[in-house]
């Protein structure tokens, strides 16, 4: 089993998209072909990249006010198969999934958005449920898929990008599977702190 993987596709979907222009351009140079949705796809377009729409992929729209964009099998499927098990292959095969290889997120601003004295309609629409859901699959087959959970770490993978290319071995991959882990506590955390507030 190989512990070195190549990243050949990166779906991208961030709220925060200052500080991405570096790590982009070094992932278009090496050849990563990039998927997202909304403004980040626009985002990746203004910079003279090609983006796949993630809708193309799932023939789905963003749907529900985009509550629902990137919830889907080709997706997480796309995510979570085990690239050396036989038999994720051969369904990934038989449903048309297409591996992802890196995922980056930067989630909903929820803990920015309770300070800022919003509504509580406005600050549940801020509690991030695609985002934390690609950063738990990427993170969880950390063998196979690189995960960035935050705009912190961007500035991890353009290191990795700058010395080995889109080339990871298994210690980069776990590393920021485990720093994504951290993301994701805290994140819960803060919207539990809210829950109970009171």
């Amino acid at each position: 089993m190989s512990q070195t993987k190549t990243i050949k596709t990166a779906l991208i979907s961030v709220f925060h998209k200052d500080g991405l222009e570096e790590m982009l351009s070094l992932l278009h140079q090496n050849g990563v072909e990039f998927l997202s949705t909304g403004g980040t796809q626009h985002f990746i377009e203004s910079l003279g990249y090609p983006c796949k729409k993630v809708e193309e992929v799932t023939t789905y729209p963003s749907i529900l006010g985009g509550r629902v964009k990137t919830l889907h099998p080709k997706i997480f499927g796309g995510i979570l198969g085990r690239r050396e098990l036989e038999s994720d292959k051969q369904e990934m095969a038989q449903y048309g999934i297409d591996p992802i290889d890196l995922v980056v997120v930067d989630l909903y601003p929820f803990e920015e958005t309770v300070k800022s004295g919003a509504s509580e309609a406005d600050i549940i629409e801020k509690i991030d449920i695609g985002g934390i859901s690609l950063i738990r699959a990427a993170a969880k087959n950390f063998n196979d898929v690189v995960i960035v959970a935050s705009k912190k770490e961007y500035p991890v993978l353009t290191a990795i990008l700058k010395e080995k290319g889109a080339n990871t071995d298994i210690e980069d991959r776990k590393n920021l599977a485990g720093r994504a882990f951290e993301v994701s506590s805290k994140y819960d955390t803060a919207i539990h702190s809210y829950f109970v507030r009171k």
